[in-house]
């Protein structure tokens, strides 16, 4: 069965080493030789392969040809090409390094927000920024081997974490709400330790009812209780050498807990109606979707107990304390399913993505991994849009944010160039804003020059007789619900104006106005925060 395309910006064959190691590659460009032949030189000398390309449009055809697992742009870092290729390949999940010329703090942070994973100010030191490449490459290595996809620095922080306990016995506990990935992090330090290729054995102990618990867990002899017509052995005893993962620990009943802190000191289980202790050499990762130390506060968990767990602690984000990684699961997750399911998928509308970021996830990646496995399979046949999505996700989201640029890396057959258009939407996002700063400014100024006119404008000289009264039939007040606009009123004061006219028709009904001002009512209720309340009394009813 082919798999699909899904907006990859290059296919390849298995890349291993003859050790097995796959081979990690770099992408070097020329636009500043001497750096880039230094640092070439520096990297090959580590084992890296490289290879050396320019210009842009160069890269972009190798880029087609091979996908390498960092690229570092030697020069031009601000030009608009190579902005538009560093989105690119963030959306990817490709780092990019970026050698600059300049280093101020307002460079540097604007490089950052384009997507730079890492910056290094010429003249480069090759050795420095080599190890830094080693660092990002050995960190995109543990979020494929994990599963972990994400550039938040909670993330980073989790996958050094997991980096660093893995090679130790020590027991971990890891907290985070349902959904998160608590058993992947589990499975993560068991695959990097020293027990790697031994039992891995994954318990909910939340989900066994409390007579049969300790029997799952230790195991029991031939006629312990009724129905025990032969000896089974635990889990603790089948994850020997190895690791076992307590799922819900906090779930565990009182009288289990005891036998529990037993094992983890004792390093023996006895099984039930047994008489002999049975040693066992296990890696206890344990795992809670509320804080262990909340149950310890109500009584219901051992205060021993939760020390003897709470050697190495990883706590894992909610998706709603990290929603800039939500594109990258996104697209991670549709490759995954349009490849299992043999689908093609068409790709999500900038404003469905809006929707995708801003809602809170309360399923965490669970729920985002189950929606999107939906979406591929029941595709429309075209680019998903806000109105293909479930109702209650379009509720939550709408309106929170601007549009995110999805990436053109989630649409089927779509060229390299074509992704040139996320930075193109952001231009025009940060442009539209910049004009309308500068179009109240030029509002306040004129209505400044307006409420001060020069001396002997109005009230002297020939034809006063006649200005003045018409100034004074300018300031008439209107009819109660009529609005009228005065030379130097900026926007929102007209905006407010209509407003408080619509609420007056209305009788200060709420929803009726909303439709009379062709709104959301949601959107007309956030004006009126912005605005303190008005001049006229708001109700809700029909």
């Amino acid at each position: 069965m082919s798999e699909p395309r899904v907006g990859r910006i290059g296919r390849e064959g298995p890349r291993e080493r003859a050790d097995g190691e796959p081979r990690q590659r770099v992408l070097l460009t020329l636009t500043d030789l001497e750096p880039a032949v230094r640092l070439n030189a520096q990297l090959e000398a580590q084992g890296l392969e490289t290879t050396l390309v320019s210009p842009v449009d160069d890269v972009r055809a190798t880029l087609r040809r091979a996908v390498p697992d960092v690229v570092v742009l030697t020069g031009a870092l601000l030009d608009a090409q190579q902005l538009a290729l560093v989105r690119m390949l963030r959306w990817d999940g490709i780092p990019t390094v970026g050698l600059t010329d300049v280093s101020d703090p307002t460079t540097t942070t604007r490089l950052r927000e384009a997507g730079y994973a890492a910056l290094y100010a010429k003249p480069i030191v090759p050795e420095e920024v080599a190890s830094g490449i080693r660092r990002i490459l050995d960190r995109r290595r543990l979020s494929q081997l994990t599963g972990l996809a994400g550039e938040s620095e909670a993330i980073r922080e989790v996958l050094v974490q997991i980096e660093q306990i893995a090679p130790v016995t020590s027991t971990v506990l890891i907290e985070g709400e349902s959904g998160t990935g608590k058993e992947l992090v589990a499975r993560a330090i068991h695959r990097l330790s020293p027990r790697r290729g031994k039992p891995f054995i994954a318990v909910n102990v939340g989900a066994l009812p409390e007579t049969l618990l300790e029997s799952e867990l230790f195991g029991h002899e031939k006629g312990a209780f009724t129905g025990a017509a032969e000896r089974r052995l635990g889990r603790f005893e089948l994850a020997d050498t190895g690791t076992i993962f307590l799922d819900e620990i906090g779930e565990v009943p009182p009288h289990t807990q005891v036998k529990l802190l037993r094992v983890l000191e004792e390093r023996e289980v006895t099984r039930l109606g047994g008489t002999s202790p049975i040693p066992v050499d296990v890696r206890v990762v344990a795992a809670t979707n509320r804080p262990l130390r909340d149950h310890v506060m109500e009584g219901t968990f051992r205060t021993d107990l939760y020390y003897r767990l709470n050697v190495l602690r990883i706590y894992l984000p909610p998706l709603r304390e990290r929603p800039d990684d939500i594109p990258l699961l996104v697209r991670r997750f549709v490759a995954e399913f349009a490849a299992r399911h043999d689908r093609p998928f068409h790709g999500l509308s900038a404003e469905a993505m809006q929707l995708l970021v801003s809602y809170p996830w309360p399923g965490n990646v669970r729920e985002l991994r189950n929606l999107i496995e939906s979406m591929v399979v029941l595709a429309p046949g075209r680019e998903i849009r806000p109105e293909d999505l479930p109702a209650h996700l379009r509720e939550s989201g709408a309106g929170r944010l601007l549009p995110v640029p999805v990436g053109p890396v989630l649409r089927e057959g779509q060229r390299a160039e074509g992704r040139e258009l996320e930075f193109i939407v952001r231009s025009l996002v940060e442009l539209k804003l910049q004009v309308e700063e500068l179009r109240r400014r030029l509002d306040d100024e004129r209505a400044a020059r307006l409420s001060a006119p020069e001396p002997g404008a109005v009230g002297s000289g020939a034809g006063a007789g006649l200005i003045a009264p018409a100034l004074e039939a300018r300031e008439e007040a209107p009819p109660p619900n009529v609005v009228t606009v005065r030379p130097g009123m900026t926007m929102a004061a007209i905006e407010r104006a209509a407003i408080e006219a619509a609420l007056r028709e209305t009788g200060g009904n709420r929803r009726r106005a909303a439709e009379l001002l062709g709104i959301g009512e949601r959107t007309l209720y956030r004006k009126l925060h912005e605005y303190e309340g008005v001049a006229v009394p708001v109700t809700d009813d029909e």
